[in-house]
């Protein structure tokens, strides 16, 4: 009798194995819910002072908060070979998959359209502001001051007419202190050492509400200031000064809404909770909610449906419901297995090296954090805590 072969074994590693922290996983999906509701209710704002005040709370910190996480996740050193393909195959392509889509959606519905990829349509220009983000990042590392060079940068960049929407130049310039000041907090390990990513302190939690409350009810009160000087529009940090018709002293106003998005933006990492729930890993896949939603939303924001929707207080929680339905589904698993060769192309076919072109585990969220490969746990009863709460 012949004697059984042992199992072969390989070298185990002993590396430690990184964990998620669901803070950001939290995080990113509560930003992209606050991107459906804010999309949502914008035909409410014409009619309804409750909504146009939450409209304006939800947009004085919901894309810089977004654009701080993705700082945090970027690297500023040289990229290598991968990470240039990630930027084509995760952001590029889409982008240009979806202008496509949206151009025969125009001329499908409304009976006409122009074709032009300098001109991103509705959501789609946050997608080249992360490709600018990343390509421009390893410079700014560069510099001893790069915060303070990119505040420069938004503040000054209002002046200039010439900067516009073309290629979402002016949007990607006027929240790219975000975007670096989340790269630097990354790279300084400021979070790490305060260890804010674990403890959230009751006083500094309760201040945090305090924060939203004054400024939801600062939104409310003087809605019709907000309105009279257009404050909606400031927001975007898309359109020049002169265009908004702002005084010699507009760039004042911009820092002014930086610093009150920056204070928003704290309050709501403060809030945000530190622990696994059954929706935490939907924040891995905020790519589909951001790029589909529009298509959901786009008929009721040409039908007229909300434009006259009374009474304010059935329709304006009722549309809130169903944005975060809308967030939560749109990040489901059969959501993403039909859209995910428009969301996330691999075309190998595209690259001369195919292995460029990136395998199913290997993929990334659209801030740049690597996805877990290990499907959802169900969070355990941990006692009080952030888990059970």
């Amino acid at each position: 009798m012949s004697t059984p072969t042992p199992p072969r074994t390989g070298p185990v590693s002993t590396a430690p194995k990184r964990r998620r922290v669901p803070l950001w996983d939290n995080a990113r999906f509560a930003c992209i819910a606050l991107v459906v509701l804010g999309h949502a209710v914008q035909r409410l704002t014409y009619d309804s002072d409750f909504a146009l005040g939450l409209y304006i709370l939800v947009y004085a910190f919901h894309m810089p908060a977004f654009a701080l996480i993705s700082g945090y996740f970027s690297k500023s050193d040289s990229p290598t070979r991968t990470r240039m393909a990630r930027v084509i195959t995760d952001i590029v392509l889409p982008y240009l998959i979806f202008e496509g889509l949206w151009t025969l959606t125009k001329w499908l519905v409304e009976g006409q359209a122009t074709p032009n990829f300098t001109q991103p349509s509705w959501t789609l220009w946050f997608l080249l502001a992360l490709a600018i983000f990343r390509l421009v990042l390893p410079y700014l590392a560069l510099l001893r001051w790069p915060v303070a060079w990119t505040v420069l940068i938004s503040v000054l960049v209002g002046y200039w007419e010439n900067i516009d929407s073309t290629l979402s130049l002016s949007r990607t310039l006027g929240l790219l202190p975000f975007f670096t000041l989340g790269w630097w907090l990354a790279h300084h390990k400021v979070l790490e050492r305060l260890d804010l990513l674990r403890r959230r302190r009751l006083s500094v939690r309760l201040g945090a509400v305090a924060l939203f409350a004054v400024a939801g009810w600062a939104a409310w009160f003087f809605v019709d200031i907000w309105r009279d000087v257009n404050l909606r529009e400031w927001l975007f940090y898309d359109a020049s000064y002169s265009d908004l018709g702002g005084p010699w002293w507009s760039g004042a106003v911009r820092l002014a809404l930086m610093a009150v998005a920056l204070l928003l933006s704290a309050a709501f990492f403060a809030l945000v909770p530190r622990g696994s729930y059954w929706w935490t890993h939907f924040g891995q896949y905020t790519m589909y909610v951001y790029l589909l939603h529009s298509f959901v939303l786009y008929p009721f924001r040409e039908n007229g449906l909300l434009r006259h929707a009374e009474p304010t207080w059935l329709w304006l929680p009722s549309v809130i419901a169903v944005s975060v339905l809308i967030a939560l589904a749109l990040a489901t698993s059969p959501v993403r297995r039909v859209f995910r060769p428009l969301v996330e192309p691999r075309p190998r076919w595209l690259f001369a090296d195919a292995g460029l072109a990136g395998r199913e585990g290997r993929r990334s969220d659209p801030t740049g954090s690597r996805r877990s490969t290990e499907p959802p746990r169900a969070p355990r009863d941990r006692g009080p805590g952030p888990a059970s709460e």
